[in-house]
């Protein structure tokens, strides 16, 4: 607001200045075209003092109507911090308890995923891997037999069938030794930091079939199911290096992306909050390695990693603790870097059309217009992501609600806010 006034202040002052020089070279008998550039001069002036008086009505107008609301007695029982940023104006809108630390709920999903797109880039791909040593003479693997996990949670029954045929095209039909499964890719850790044990919680292992921790016993069921006779223990253990390559399968990370944020998929979201922990070169990856990346970005956009306490990726951990500024300042640096936001923004769930915002904003000048991560655990409700005004400008907004007795109001909470920002 301070660069509007100065802008308005000038602009008034030009124009006073272009006034009095016409009137005094009326008084002198100007004439022709010295004349004419003066009163041009302050035509333009009065042009640009009345575009500028009109300018600041906007943002006051948005600054009000979201006063009111937060002036709502909902926060007599409850908390709220909210943040909202004019990216083309680059200048902060409003604010409000934007740097209380609060539980983000699932918007802690957005942090994971620009912090994904920017450590391993948007061509990254989730890698799990068939391979074996030993030898095969008249159709029989002597050997070791490697299922070697990387943590990918889109592997699917497809996936698994190209294993199988992996085997077959070796001219494999009998296997006689071990069936490894390889899960040293992170630790053994199969829950997040401060996840409930009643919640409906995704299991943290890095050797997934169709999400379920089932690999080796589906990898054989599959073989026999094609003929091939399996006479094998399975164990668990690492690939050495020089194992044979049978056979990749990949997902990038627009695919992992894509469930995680449009569908609040937690499993997707650890899976890349692990990938972060392996691209320090930990062997195997925890959690605490993937915080180490996350905090370099926080203090990479500006703000204090030790004002925070990343617990998890998915934002299902009672332990994260994080600020509407913090997720603003996250939104502000993909917005800036083009590499990041062409793969964040795509991911967002769209109000009243997709994701968890499809039954959203229904008949508001939110639908359609915001693009928004959604966020909901036990007391918290947020929401965070991007809109256009209708003056054309690009925000990026936090809302964090936490002590609600009902997550329904702090939806309706956040729906209002979003409408106000994208109404006329």
């Amino acid at each position: 607001m301070i660069l509007h006034f100065r802008r308005y202040a000038a602009a008034l002052l030009l124009a006073l200045c272009a006034a009095t020089v016409a009137a005094q070279g009326a008084q002198g008998g100007c004439e022709g075209r010295d004349a004419g550039l003066v009163a041009e001069a302050a035509d333009t002036a009065r042009s640009d003092t009345m575009a500028l008086q009109r300018e600041p009505a906007w943002p006051l107008g948005l600054q009000g109507r979201l006063a009111r609301l937060v002036g709502s007695e909902l926060f007599e029982r409850s908390q709220v911090g909210l943040m909202v940023y004019d990216l083309t104006a680059d200048s902060a809108l409003f604010c409000h308890n934007e740097r209380q630390t609060l539980r983000p709920a699932s918007t802690m999903k957005v942090i994971t995923a620009i912090a994904a797109i920017d450590c391993l880039g948007g061509s990254y791909q989730l890698r799990t891997q068939l391979r074996y040593s030993g030898h095969v003479e008249d159709g029989t693997l002597r050997g070791d037999v490697y299922l070697v996990g990387g943590f990918d949670p889109r592997f699917n029954a497809d996936d698994m069938a190209a294993f199988v045929e992996g085997i077959r095209r070796m001219g494999v039909d009998t296997l006689r030794g071990r069936i490894v499964a390889d899960k040293t890719m992170k630790d053994a850790d199969r829950l997040g930091e401060g996840w409930c044990w009643d919640d409906d919680n995704p299991v943290l292992s890095p050797l997934l079939v169709s999400r379920r921790d089932a690999f080796a016993a589906r990898f054989v069921q599959r073989l026999r199911a094609e003929g091939v006779v399996v006479e094998a223990d399975t164990v668990e253990g690492r690939a050495p290096g020089d194992a044979y390559d049978v056979c990749t399968r990949t997902h990038t990370l627009d695919q992992v992306l894509m469930p995680m944020m449009k569908e609040s998929d937690n499993l997707c979201a650890e899976a890349l909050f692990y990938q972060l922990g392996a691209s320090t070169g930990a062997h195997p990856a925890t959690a605490r390695h993937a915080r180490s990346v996350v905090r370099r970005l926080i203090d990479k956009v500006g703000l204090r990693p030790a004002d925070y306490r990343i617990a998890d990726g998915s934002g299902l951990s009672l332990y994260n603790y994080v600020s509407a500024e913090l997720e603003v300042a996250m939104l502000r640096y993909a917005y800036s870097n083009t590499n990041i936001y062409m793969h964040l923004l795509p991911s967002l769930p769209v109000a009243a059309e997709d994701g968890t915002l499809r039954g959203r904003m229904r008949g508001t000048f939110a639908a359609g217009n915001v693009r928004a991560k959604t966020g909901s655990v036990a007391a918290v409700s947020s929401l965070a992501g991007y809109c256009t005004a209708a003056n054309g400008h690009v925000l990026c907004f936090a809302i964090i609600n936490q002590g609600l007795r009902r997550g329904s109001e702090g939806r309706a909470f956040q729906d209002r806010v979003c409408n106000e920002l994208c109404r006329p």
